[in-house]
């Protein structure tokens, strides 16, 4: 399958999930987040805005910050993508593609360890991803290796095998509803 079909594939699978499946499935993946040693041991979360059916993710965002964590969230502008702290919904306006944004004069997160929670179209158990096609998140974690990346996923998004290129950056952790998977093993 090329790409464009699995994004095609993809996008119908997640809109057909069910209110409730879609909720059950996102809370069940907060809680696999919040068990990673990574997430324990972080100070600051880079994570994903979720848009158009993709895991909830402000349930996490709110846990990090009871948890004393800073969170972050991406802003493109142009071809670039870079993070922001927010505190609340509040700090968050639409932008790119619709896509809620942090607002214009948030403080630019700048720390280099952090944990780094990802989007993607689909993903196959190496731990390749589809992307949407941007190319935001693999220009960003170029720029960034030693953040610590988990991406997130239902279990629908889930290929035998994706398309890749050598250059595309595979996530550390990948997380659905039905567990946590390592590069090179699972928990």
């Amino acid at each position: 399958m090329t790409k464009k079909e699995i994004r095609r594939m993809v996008k119908e699978r997640r809109q057909s999930l069910l209110p409730e499946k879609e909720r059950a499935a996102s809370e069940k993946i907060c809680s696999y987040v919040c068990s990673l040693p990574e997430y324990k041991e972080a100070d600051v979360i880079y994570c994903y805005v979720d848009y158009n059916h993709e895991v909830f993710t402000w349930p996490i965002m709110e846990r990090a910050m009871k948890d004393g964590k800073r969170v972050a969230v991406p802003r493109v502008d142009g071809k670039d993508m870079d993070f922001y702290y927010i505190t609340a919904q509040a700090d968050l306006e639409p932008g790119y593609f619709g896509i809620r944004e942090p607002k214009t004069g948030l403080l630019k997160a700048i720390e280099e360890e952090a944990l780094f929670l990802m989007p993607g179209v689909a993903f196959d158990r190496a731990h390749h991803r589809v992307g949407y096609g941007g190319g935001f998140y693999d220009r960003y974690l170029e720029k960034h290796p030693k953040l610590r990346t988990v991406a997130l996923a239902y279990e629908c998004q889930m290929f035998e095998a994706v398309p890749f290129e050598e250059f595309d950056i595979r996530p550390s952790v990948l997380i659905t509803e039905v567990g946590i998977s390592r590069l090179g093993g699972k928990e």
